[in-house]
């Protein structure tokens, strides 16, 4: 722990508890792969149907119906990449990284990490090679239901930046906008979609070996590594959620949501054949989707401030 939380070496332990360097990469090895073991499949699960039943109505609440997150990439820099696959890893900064791409909602919980791709990759080269949408594509996905500006729609969104491409499944912020609404529109997406940004800055605060230059040398053990603190972080969330100011109990939503609400519904329908999956991505990737539901939302952001003031 002190290895993660500070960011110390492997070889500076053994001034504070007296265990050499190799002791200390063992303990460090056995304690990741002990983590993941034990709290991955709890700490590190795809939203089940009461996770995704608040996410939606926390999405609703602020703004957004049918948001269930925000998703974005972060880059870690590789300070002992082998020399062969600097080209490679290399990234904007000239520098070897690996990409860690995540989604994290509005308390910071990160629900999706995927975390190889190697630094000289983009976004979208990274959400080419992600498991994010492979349930949605195969018909496993529950299938959401939700209405804005009076249309309706079954496929649920998260927030991104410019460089994502224009499915369905993402809503993007609006470049130089002109008008009034798109401004209003602008500025309330980019505030929300602001909660990845946060997670990323609170998990490497808590992981001061994520802040600095990984000294690993295995690129698995990378990846266990940063599992194993995203798998803490979410247990540290878990436990100071009820702390939050603005904090939302789902006894106010889940009891009710069946009876009063329509916008969640769920269906676990599993994948028959290829043309089933080719129309699950035709669905997913579909522009016109993107822009109409873009559009609905510009409508129902500055309708909700007209019905506010």
């Amino acid at each position: 722990m002190r290895v993660l939380a500070y960011g110390t070496s492997a070889d500076a332990q053994d001034e504070y508890l007296r265990i050499s360097e190799t002791v200390t990469r063992d303990a460090l090895t056995n304690f990741v792969a002990g983590v993941i073991s034990c709290f991955g499949q709890e700490y590190l699960r795809k939203p089940n149907e009461d996770d995704l039943a608040r996410l939606l109505h926390v999405g609703k609440e602020r703004g957004f119906p049918g948001m269930i997150g925000s998703i974005d990439c972060m880059h870690w820099q590789w300070k002992n990449c082998p020399s062969a696959w600097v080209g490679q890893y290399a990234g904007r900064s000239g520098k070897p990284t690996i990409v860690l791409e995540v989604v994290a909602s509005y308390d910071l919980w990160i629900w999706h990490e995927f975390f190889r791709t190697p630094g000289s990759c983009n976004d979208i080269n990274v959400l080419d090679r992600s498991p994010l949408f492979d349930d949605v594509l195969s018909g496993r996905a529950p299938n959401v239901s939700y209405t804005v500006n009076d249309r309706d729609y079954n496929m649920a969104y998260y927030l991104t930046d410019g460089i994502y491409p224009s499915w369905a499944a993402f809503v993007k912020s609006i470049t130089s906008p002109q008008l009034q609404k798109h401004k209003l529109f602008a500025k309330q997406q980019e505030a929300v979609r602001k909660d990845v940004e946060r997670a990323f800055g609170v998990l490497q605060a808590r992981f001061a070996f994520l802040r600095h230059p990984c000294l690993v040398w295995d690129k698995e053990m990378m990846g266990k590594v940063m599992k194993a603190c995203i798998i803490i972080h979410n247990m540290i969330i878990e436990d100071e959620r009820d702390t939050y100011l603005h904090y939302y109990d789902p006894s106010e939503f889940l009891n009710s949501s069946t009876e009063d609400d329509e916008h969640a519904q769920f269906s676990m329908e599993r994948i028959a054949d290829l043309s089933r999956y080719m129309t699950n991505r035709a669905q997913l990737r579909n522009r016109e989707t993107h822009n109409a539901l873009k559009n609905d939302l510009i409508e129902h952001v500055w309708q909700s401030r007209s019905t506010d003031e």
